[in-house]
């Protein structure tokens, strides 16, 4: 009984520093509707400005919590200036773009701080004052974690008044319902949405303060605390912060007590827990639909079938893909057909998202639990099964489209980020499963010895298959797009009314759009296998579906050919930058964020704008030109 209390104690403790993130990230979220995927980095700038200041002052209790107080202080400055310096700029871009710009920040943040203090953990004093412990009904407990066990029912407590009770508050509460009304009545909506930046921010920045007794402060744990807080701020509900107090609850205790009695769950069961309450009420426990908006899709002129100079361009460039390699080999080795057989998958892999979430607006944050189930599907047949090389390329894309239909049956059902989330949720429970399957899966250390046959087995030999089997992929999901199907995927996207009105079952049509999807991340995921020689846990993991989010969100979300040029540029700028420099998280985050700042439409949608500029002015100038001179 008496360790049962402890870890109450210690799982509301948790749940206490959960909610000052998540209350931080579903402020931001409920006024500004930008996904922040910055939030994290907000909080481990906490920590780390935390421990320089900590560490020069007295250790005394009022230099102590007066230095993590100013320490959240830093952060809300610094994230006023993200939203003057960065997100006000792209307010009127899509939010999967502004996820986009954020991801940038995340890797900035994480170059600048490795560069100011260094690769090193680092270990904060002990609160002073709080280094003892309490007797709780006969069971121990840190008095620092008591401590912690206040703080979150205390901000929620003062937030409620903000909110409730002061004319900024409800200013806030207004914009959040209605925004324009809001501007109208003489709310001024840029000025409030800096504040409300701040605020969530200075939460963030205590969030990682308050930790820095407990944990050491490291590199990694900007992406593992935001990862839990959006499972805090979608299980609760977005914009709602007494659902994310309720949320933070739910995990921490889950947290807590899964460590003593499912150990082998702790990677997952937050994840778990996320899918049934989505599953159940798909807009989280006292969230609400999200107020329908015209989408911004819908301007997009529709897809036209290319040309004969456009024809002719993209055989060049396919050509030219197939024969530079080959022809550089000589003088570069092999490093060259390496990476264009990287490109040539990920093009792929990035052209399978592309196809469900530009045509169907079905955006997924878990993509790679489809890369991830085609690579091992592959390997698993090859050496379970001693299946040959020919049937196992063509069985990894089918048991992909598997899941991605058990799966699409259940994101479907939700919308916007709380689809998002569930494609999440089922990637980690993947990865989790690979994780710890060790019989299976080998666990971390994978699934090695992966090759293609001898035909296959040389470097120039297998790219010219992947750049094959790729191009000829590309052509099928092209054709889908110009066919009646994806004329019919985009009016549900557009207009599921009047979509519904001509007879297009909007949700069979999405969830078809989501099998083709996952079968063809498949197929890119056992091409990889193959490549790599051997399969790892990190195909599913939460950086591989971002790169995909990234390769399509650079290229263009709304071109046909977007996903090849994204993931051209990502990869090759990727490697790039990490063969010139140490620092190439903050070249390559720059990168990104000048992208989507200048280019919001992507590279491939930002040439072809001007393609088509090009193409109407011609015939305008000659209309308007003198009779002498046609």
């Amino acid at each position: 009984m008496d360790l049962v209390l402890a870890q109450f104690v210690t799982g509301l403790a948790h749940a206490s520093t959960l909610f000052l993130v998540a209350a931080g990230l579903t402020i931001i979220f409920g006024v500004t509707r930008v996904v922040n995927f910055a939030h994290g980095s907000l909080v481990m700038l906490g920590a780390y400005i935390a421990y320089s200041i900590t560490t020069r002052l007295p250790s005394t209790p009022p230099a102590f919590f007066g230095g993590l107080l100013l320490a959240a202080l830093a952060v809300a400055l610094l994230g006023a200036l993200l939203e003057l310096l960065l997100l006000r700029r792209i307010y009127a871009a899509p939010e999967i773009f502004q996820l986009l710009a954020t991801f940038g920040v995340v890797l900035i943040v994480q170059d600048l701080v490795l560069w100011v203090w260094g690769p090193e953990d680092l270990f904060a004093p002990r609160a002073p004052g709080l280094k003892g412990s309490i007797e709780l009904a006969g069971s121990v407990v840190p008095q620092y974690t008591v401590f912690l066990l206040v703080v979150g029912p205390l901000v929620f407590g003062l937030l409620w008044l903000l909110f409730r009770r002061t004319r900024w508050g409800i200013a806030v509460r207004a914009a959040t319902q209605d925004g324009e009304m809001a501007e109208a009545l003489g709310v001024n909506r840029a000025w409030l949405f800096t504040a409300v930046f701040a605020l969530g921010s200075f939460l963030a920045g205590l969030a990682g303060a308050l930790q820095i007794p407990r944990e050491s402060v490291t590199l990694q744990m900007d992406l593992a605390v935001i990862v839990e807080a959006f499972v805090v701020v979608v299980v609760g509900g977005l914009g709602s912060i007494g659902g994310a107090f309720l949320a933070s609850l739910l995990i921490g205790l889950l947290h807590a007590f899964g460590v003593w009695w499912l150990p082998q769950s702790t990677l997952v069961l937050a994840f778990v827990a996320m899918a049934v309450v989505l599953i159940v009420r798909p807009y989280g426990l006292l969230g609400r639909a999200l107020v329908a908006t015209p989408p911004r899709a819908a301007a997009h002129a529709p897809f036209r079938p290319a040309d004969r100079r456009l024809s002719l361009a993209l055989g060049l460039a396919a050509l030219a893909a197939l024969v530079v390699p080959l022809v550089l080999r000589p003088w570069l080795g092999e490093y060259l057909l390496v990476v264009m057989t990287d490109i040539a998958i990920l093009a792929l892999f990035a052209a399978s998202l592309q196809f469900f979430m530009g045509h169907g607006g079905i955006t997924s944050f878990g993509h790679a639990a489809f890369f991830g189930l085609g690579a091992y599907a592959c390997a698993l047949l090859l050496h379970k099964a001693a299946m040959p090389f020919a049937l196992a390329v063509f069985a990894a894309p089918l048991a992909a489209a598997a899941g991605a239909a058990l799966v699409g049956w259940f994101v479907l059902r939700s919308q916007g980020v709380y689809a998002a989330m569930l494609t999440l949720a089922f990637a980690q429970i993947l990865w989790s499963t690979a994780t710890q399957w060790i019989a299976l899966t080998g666990g971390d250390n994978g699934i090695l010895g992966v090759w293609p046959p001898d035909w296959l087995s040389g470097k120039a030999t297998y790219f010219v298959f992947a750049l094959l089997v790729t191009l000829a992929s590309l052509w099928l999901l092209r054709r889908a797009a110009l066919a009646p199907f994806g004329y019919a995927l985009r009016a549900a996207r557009d207009a599921p009314a009047r979509a519904a009105a001509s007879g297009i079952d909007a949700m069979r049509v999405q969830w078809l759009a989501f099998c083709a999807g996952g079968l063809f991340a498949g197929l890119a995921g056992a091409l990889n296998a193959f490549h790599k020689g051997s399969v790892f846990p990190n195909v599913t993991s939460i950086a591989q579906s971002l790169d995909a989010l990234v390769m399509v969100l650079l290229g263009g979300l709304l071109t046909l050919s977007g996903p090849v040029v994204g993931a051209a540029a990502y990869h090759a700028l990727a490697v790039e930058l990490t063969r010139a420099t140490d620092h190439w998280r903050l070249l390559l985050g720059s990168a990104i964020v000048l992208l989507v700042v200048v280019f919001p439409q992507g590279i491939a949608g930002f040439l072809r704008q001007r393609l088509e500029r090009d193409a109407t002015s011609v015939p305008q100038a000659a209309a308007s030109a003198p009779e002498a001179l046609r």
